[in-house]
C-alpha cells in the first residue's frame, strides 16, 4: 500500500504524487487527510490566526490497519496560508468539515471526503500545535466490501526554515 498524498491542499499540495482513484481507498484516503491535516496546523499561539509561511517537514502515517509512513518536505507560500487555513481539499477528494475549530494551540475536525464517484466517508481529527509544530490524529471510517474499516493516521509537522529552497518555491 502506498503512503503518498496529493497536496493540492494548499502547503505543497501540488508536488506530492496519487494515483487517481475512481474509489475511496482507505490507507489513500488516509494518507492524503493525513497529509492535509499536516497542512491545517501549525498555527501560531497568541492571537495569530494564520500559519506561518517557510520550509516544513510532515511525517504521515497510518498507524492502523495497513501501517505505511512517509516523510516529506514541503513549502508554504504566502499565497497558500488561505487555502491551508480553509481546509481546502485536495484535487482527488471533497473535503466538507461543519466542525472546524482551530484555536488556543487545539485543532479539532469533523466532516467526510469523496471523491468525484465515490460516496462521503466519515473523518475527525483531533491535534495540538506551537508555532513550528504540530501532532494531529486522524480517524477515518470508509466502507470497504460491505464493511466498515476504522483507520488510523497521524501527522508530525516541524516547521524548519523561513525560507525555502529554491526548487521547493518553483513547484
Amino acid at each position: 500500500m502506498r503512503g503518498s498524498a496529493a497536496f493540492e491542499h494548499a502547503l505543497v499540495m501540488r508536488t506530492s504524487y496519487m494515483p487517481p482513484m475512481t474509489h475511496l481507498s482507505a490507507p489513500a484516503l488516509t494518507a492524503s487527510f493525513a497529509a492535509a491535516a499536516a497542512l491545517l496546523g501549525p498555527l501560531a499561539a497568541h492571537a495569530q490566526t494564520t500559519i506561518q509561511p517557510g520550509y516544513w517537514e510532515t511525517t504521515s502515517q497510518v498507524i492502523s490497519p495497513f501501517p505505511t509512513k512517509k516523510v516529506e518536505k514541503r513549502c508554504i507560500r504566502a499565497e497558500d496560508v488561505e487555502k491551508v487555513i480553509a481546509g481546502s481539499p485536495n484535487h482527488n477528494y471533497t473535503c466538507t468539515y461543519p466542525t472546524k475549530e482551530i484555536g488556543g494551540g487545539k485543532i479539532r475536525l469533523a466532516g467526510s471526503c469523496k471523491t468525484k464517484h465515490g460516496d462521503p466517508v466519515p473523518i475527525s481529527s483531533d491535534g495540538v500545535y506551537t508555532a513550528t509544530t504540530l501532532r494531529m490524529d486522524a480517524y477515518i471510517r470508509p466502507k470497504l466490501g460491505g464493511l466498515t474499516v476504522p483507520v488510523h493516521a497521524r501527522t508530525a509537522a516541524t516547521r524548519i526554515g523561513d525560507v525555502c529552497p529554491t526548487a521547493q518555491v518553483a513547484k
